[in-house]
């Protein structure tokens, strides 16, 4: 099941699965194999809507069409572009953690082809919206991509995952999030395109600017200094 074993769970395995891997997921947040299982096990309803959605939208059809995957082999020409392009500037958010695109974990429980595709191309273009967001992968980054995704999406993993991501955070680092990055994700979630009909790689050469404008993506802003005014973008 791209690149994976597909499991049909009855209704109860499907809530214990649920079930483990959130508590899993909360007591060790690294553990993506978890995360993956959550989002499966309780994202059926929105994935179905995601899919119907890029069936609507030419790009999305061509997507739905091609089934492009974001693995090494797909994407390695990016390392190579310009530095002001869009794909460039994926190439050095990779590059600068020293990830990799094949490490996503495969789809497993999604009963059809169809939607476990939509369900790995939802996993795949998550470092694609770190790169267009400018958001760090710190636990306040991710969580505020979540909070992007939960709007673009509703996937209730993506709500879960604020929701613990929150949980965890110190009390400095909440009142950051409250104060400064939840109310621009929020709006920078509601802001831009439909980001899963958007065929990323046949942009790849493009300018990250113009593709930014292009979509409706308001980067993240700088966290504000001590004691300055929080200004949210209009």
């Amino acid at each position: 099941m791209i690149q994976g074993s597909r499991l049909r769970l009855k209704g109860w395995q499907q809530a214990a699965v649920a079930l483990g891997s959130a508590v899993g997921a909360l007591l060790d947040p690294r553990r993506a194999d978890l995360i993956a299982a959550l989002g499966e096990t309780t994202g059926k309803p929105a994935f179905d809507r995601v899919l119907e959605r890029m069936k609507k939208s030419p790009e999305g059809r061509e997507i739905l069409l091609e089934r492009p995957r974001v693995i090494s082999t797909k994407v390695g020409h990016a390392w190579d572009l310009p530095d002001n392009t869009f794909g460039a500037a994926y190439a050095r958010f990779m590059g600068s953690r020293n990830f990799s695109p094949d490490d996503r974990p495969p789809v497993r429980f999604m009963e059809t082809e169809e939607l476990a595709y939509v369900a790995m191309r939802a996993r795949e273009v998550h470092d694609f919206w770190h790169t267009l967001f400018g958001l760090p992968t710190n636990l306040i980054g991710e969580t505020a991509l979540k909070v992007i995704e939960f709007e673009q999406m509703l996937l209730p993993m993506c709500l879960m995952s604020v929701l613990g991501g929150t949980a965890r955070f110190s009390d400095k680092q909440r009142s950051l999030f409250y104060q400064h990055y939840f109310p621009w994700a929020l709006k920078a979630g509601a802001r831009s395109t439909d980001l899963m009909c958007v065929y990323y790689e046949k942009h790849f050469h493009e300018d990250l600017e113009d593709v930014r404008r292009k979509w409706g993506i308001i980067p993240a802003p700088a966290p504000p200094r001590p004691n300055a005014t929080i200004v949210v973008p209009l």
